[in-house]
């Protein structure tokens, strides 16, 4: 094993196991920087795939976005919000019932797929970004225009519901 694999089962395992800390933490503070270093480490592990725009794009998206949304949201509502949360033991089985469940349906269907090989020629040793581009500003013009358009509106809508009306 070379030192690439390395990092990559590295990345893998830390991923791994921030995203079990996000989940069993008690403070959301804690839980969401937890959440910043699962977020990072895909990140890394897209870069290891030669997926560099999907890495930038989670780091830009997820960590610089989302989770600053999370964070503020978080800090927003901590002294507003007094409640004491607990966890029975039959939420516990219930829940580890349930996710056990949805990863054998998950593995089931994952197995039983008969998985296509892409068409679409990809010379291991460049990124997507050149594909990714190319195939948005062919193939799918019109959605992302439309998505743009979306986002756009939603903009306008969302500043005009936040602003002061201004009285004479």
């Amino acid at each position: 094993m070379d030192w690439t694999q390395t990092l990559f089962w590295f990345f893998f395992l830390i991923t791994i196991g921030s995203a079990v800390c996000v989940v069993t933490v008690r403070n959301l503070v804690h839980a969401a920087f937890w959440l910043m270093i699962t977020l990072f480490c895909v990140a890394a592990l897209y870069v290891f795939l030669k997926a560099d725009f999907l890495a930038a794009t989670q780091v830009v998206v997820y960590v610089g976005g989302i989770l600053v949304l999370v964070l503020f949201g978080v800090m927003m509502t901590s002294g507003k919000l007094d409640m004491n949360l607990r966890t029975e033991r039959g939420q516990l089985v219930l829940g580890g019932i349930v996710s056990a469940g949805i990863f054998a349906i998950l593995l089931l269907v994952v197995n039983q797929t008969e998985w296509e090989i892409s068409q679409i020629p990809f010379d291991a040793g460049e990124g997507t970004t050149k594909l990714i581009g190319e195939a948005i500003m062919g193939d799918f013009l019109l959605p992302f225009e439309a998505a743009s358009i979306i986002l756009l509106i939603a903009l306008i809508g969302a500043v005009l519901i936040t602003r002061k009306e201004i009285k004479e």
